[in-house]
């Protein structure tokens, strides 16, 4: 069985299901996905739609993304979020006008049940940000951390590639875990479209929402698949550009 990690989405349902046929997805593997299903492109709902039915069929994960969040604050609430709008919420209002009140509720339901995290028997973390105590998940203080953490990568980004898990400078929010795969900051931001890998640490985020591709990696081999750039399937759209 084959552990496959999908980066953030963003609405980008026709990325998806091409990325999910290049890597020959089966009901053989398990689906890791991290998180920010919505906000960016025109399908917000249909995305959300193809996840739910996604996991009839197969060993799905889904963690929650801060945009997930935002969305669902939205749905239940009726929260006015200026900055939620501005960065991509303005899509996922449109595609949810024309959804009908069973399909929101069903859609509530699904945000509601996102996992903050998930760790595997092999001390493989998976979520969608990261997080800020140095004991470990187990002891974070704000749930939020969870989604909406940069520190995390920026940490990773800034050790000495020479450093490893027997150094005295190891950072001890790190050691916990043998790997940690993570989205929410796209890899675009250095100038990669690909999955990038710093310390133990993989970010799968190549920018969906903007002008990269969405990406698939086995946890395994590291094998990489992509979708063509997201933005090229929805001509017409600006996503979050």
């Amino acid at each position: 069985m084959r552990t496959l990690v999908i980066g953030d989405i963003h609405s980008g349902l026709k990325a998806l299901e091409q990325v999910l046929q290049r890597a020959q997805v089966t009901v053989n593997d398990k689906l890791v996905f991290l998180g920010d299903y919505v906000d960016g492109w025109s399908q917000a709902v249909e995305t959300v739609n193809f996840l739910i039915d996604l996991e009839k069929t197969h060993n799905c994960y889904y963690l929650r993304g801060n945009h997930d969040e935002l969305c669902s604050d939205w749905l239940v609430k009726g929260e006015n979020n200026p900055m939620w709008l501005h960065h991509g919420g303005s899509a996922t209002v449109s595609s949810y006008n024309e959804a009908d009140e069973a399909i929101i509720a069903e859609h509530i339901r699904f945000f509601d049940s996102l996992l903050n995290y998930h760790l595997d028997s092999s001390d493989r973390l998976f979520l969608h940000a990261g997080f800020t105590n140095l004991k470990g998940i187990n002891h974070e203080y704000f749930s939020k951390t969870f989604y909406w953490d940069r520190t995390l990568w920026e940490l990773a980004l800034s050790l000495n590639p020479k450093l490893n898990k027997e150094d005295q400078l190891y950072p001890q929010r790190l050691s916990h875990y043998k790997e940690i795969y993570i989205g929410h900051t796209p890899v675009t931001q250095l100038g990669r479209t690909t999955p990038q890998n710093a310390a133990n640490v993989w970010n799968i985020d190549t920018g969906a929402a903007f002008k990269g591709p969405l990406s698939i990696i086995d946890i395994d081999t590291k094998q990489i698949w992509q979708s063509d750039p997201v933005y090229t399937f929805y001509p017409k759209e600006n996503g979050r550009n």
